[in-house]
């Protein structure tokens, strides 16, 4: 079940990233950010209060801190979709968002076998050769950054991201929704910190419906994601779940191929060519 559950995380996390990536370059990140947040605590409080079980103090708690932690993780993430290819920003960022959480489940002493260990490191290495690209987009546009600057963003997110793996699963151990619920809060309360810091406007100026879908989808999204990941830490080991979930920007990457036309090298193919495998031998 922690595979099922892990790999969904992976497509929902990138289909929302693509979703919030593209309406960043409407509107501004804070902008976005209030818009899918606020969508976001609306479905998962809705969901939390429809679901049978209590609130822990602890599990809010926890679930508080992940989204402040996160929130600030997607400020820099949709400022580096927004203004780099989406296929650096996004492969980088989840490569280094799984280094923190994996070292903790080593570190409390999580040994699965060597199919899994083999096919998590493929994992692994594939994210590294999706990230390995120049500037992919196929038609070149100014004030892009460049690969230096994008990859910079893929770090910063992915270390806030790596925390926030390990708080949300601390979350989770006491229940799946109002942690869930508890972190959208978090992360709503620091895009509107943020926004009141740098006197930026809460909603997209001439926002049509499609960048508001947009936005607000991306939130929604990434709730049902979050359902799915912590679901998994509690079904599963925690570091297979952290792999397989860090998969997301696989998604991001494709979407971006289909959609925006961005070109994917040989190595990016390669790599998710990999991905496929190592799924494959950690569900095997």
């Amino acid at each position: 079940m922690v595979i099922l559950l892990g790999l969904a995380a992976a497509v929902l996390y990138g289909s929302g990233d693509f979703l919030g990536g593209m309406a960043t370059r409407r509107a501004h990140v804070l902008a976005v950010l209030t818009v899918a947040e606020t969508a976001a605590v609306i479905a998962a409080l809705t969901v939390a209060a429809m679901w049978p079980g209590q609130a822990s103090l602890a599990g809010l708690a926890w679930g508080i801190g992940a989204g402040l932690t996160g929130g600030l993780g997607l400020i820099i993430f949709y400022i580096g979709l927004a203004t780099g290819p989406m296929s650096v920003v996004a492969p980088v960022s989840g490569l280094v968002s799984t280094f923190l959480p994996v070292a903790v489940a080593l570190a409390e002493g999580e040994r699965p076998g060597a199919g899994v260990y083999a096919g998590a490191l493929l994992c692994l290495v594939a994210i590294v050769l999706a990230s390995s690209a120049g500037d992919t987009s196929a038609v070149p546009r100014p004030g892009r950054a460049g690969p230096g600057r994008a990859v910079g963003y893929g770090i910063a997110s992915g270390v806030s991201f790596g925390l926030f793996f390990l708080l949300i699963r601390n979350a989770g151990q006491s229940g799946e929704l109002w942690p869930v619920a508890a972190g959208r809060i978090g992360e709503l309360a620091i895009v509107l910190i943020a926004a009141a810091v740098m006197r930026r406007s809460l909603l997209p100026r001439g926002a049509g419906g499609r960048l508001l879908l947009a936005a607000a989808g991306a939130g929604v999204i990434d709730v049902v994601a979050n359902i799915c990941y912590v679901a998994a830490t509690r079904t599963g080991m925690f570091g297979l779940a952290v792999v397989l979930a860090s998969l997301y920007p696989g998604v991001t990457v494709l979407l971006a191929r289909v959609v925006l036309g961005e070109r994917l090298r040989w190595v990016q193919r390669a790599g998710l060519g990999l991905a496929a495998i190592g799924i494959l031998l950690v569900a095997a």
